[in-house]
């Protein structure tokens, strides 16, 4: 049975100030640009959803300025093409929020819902952040897979399981166990740095996000 929509996760408010340093660096971003975002940015996605992806933090041109996870950034090309190519979402996704692309079966949510200076969270943000990511996960019933973006996606997730991280080293394509019957999946952040080096190619992306769609079907 699916999650009624009518009780989503809980949410940061708009003008949370748990972080103080990341409360200011959206001040000040919403001083230069008004028309901006510049909230905590919510998940994207339905919440019968059985795949979760979870990112880092939305990036400053990207989420904190559309208001949608991986949105008009360099990242979010790869991650919306792959998740079409799988099945997993309909429209055209044209980097803008109101482009009517949408999600099927798999929602996006970030470690850290307010952009960081540098795309950096310090340690302490990233635990302040945390209960908001473990109220999604507890309050997403039918969500089976969960794909991390990164090793600071990873760490939380982890964490926000209760497991030790020692048990369940982050590599990218590993797959790990988790309560529940949930399975997490590791791949490299499909960050501009990661595919311009190659250590991340769109090969290495699809076949991990391939794996994460037939594991959530």
């Amino acid at each position: 049975m699916s999650l009624p929509d009518l009780v989503p996760p809980r949410q940061p408010a708009p003008d949370c100030a748990l972080c103080p340093r990341l409360a200011a660096y959206r001040a000040s971003n919403a001083a230069a640009h008004p028309d901006w975002f510049n909230a905590p940015v919510p998940p994207f996605g339905p919440t019968d959803a059985r795949l979760l992806v979870v990112g880092l933090a939305p990036g400053v041109r990207g989420a904190n300025r559309t208001g949608r996870p991986f949105t008009g950034d360099f990242a979010g090309d790869l991650l919306y093409e792959t998740l079409s190519a799988e099945g997993l979402a309909a429209g055209t996704y044209a980097a803008r929020p109101d482009d009517g692309f949408t999600l099927r079966g798999a929602r996006i949510v970030n470690a850290v819902r307010c952009v960081p200076p540098e795309n950096k969270p310090t340690p302490a943000e990233i635990n302040t952040c945390r209960p908001f990511l473990i109220d999604e996960l507890d309050g997403l019933s039918n969500v089976r897979v969960i794909l991390a973006l990164g090793k600071i996606a990873h760490d939380s997730v982890v964490r926000a399981f209760g497991q030790r991280l020692a048990a369940m080293p982050f590599a990218h394509g590993a797959v790990h166990a988790l309560p529940e019957g949930r399975h997490l999946f590791d791949t490299y952040h499909c960050s501009r740095y990661n595919q311009n080096t190659r250590r991340l190619t769109p090969e290495m992306f699809r076949t991990v996000v391939a794996a994460c769609a037939e594991a959530a079907r």
